[in-house]
């Protein structure tokens, strides 16, 4: 790898395509793992669109997995336990 890649490079950095999606009660759930010390890092995004405003809410957990799809399923359960326990209130 050049020098300049490694430089510019993003470790650990959430990427632009979730690695999974879902919907939970109204609220749009996108799994973001991350690449963080050769593991993958739970992280993720919750939306909801509330009178005409979209809101968001992104979350990481210290849980790292050996595979993407593993922390991917992990991060929909996540924000799935989130939204039931928070709702709405989770945007303010």
């Amino acid at each position: 790898m050049s020098f300049w890649r490694k430089l510019f490079s993003s470790s650990g950095s959430i990427e632009e395509k979730p690695a999974a999606s879902a919907e939970h009660k109204g609220f749009k759930i996108e799994a973001q793992p991350y690449k963080e010390q050769g593991q993958w890092q739970l992280a993720g995004l919750i939306t909801k669109e509330i009178e005409g405003v979209r809101r968001e809410h992104r979350f990481v957990r210290a849980d790292r997995f050996s595979s993407k799809d593993e922390a991917a399923e992990l991060a929909i359960s996540k924000a799935r336990q989130i939204i039931d326990e928070q709702g709405s209130n989770l945007f303010r």
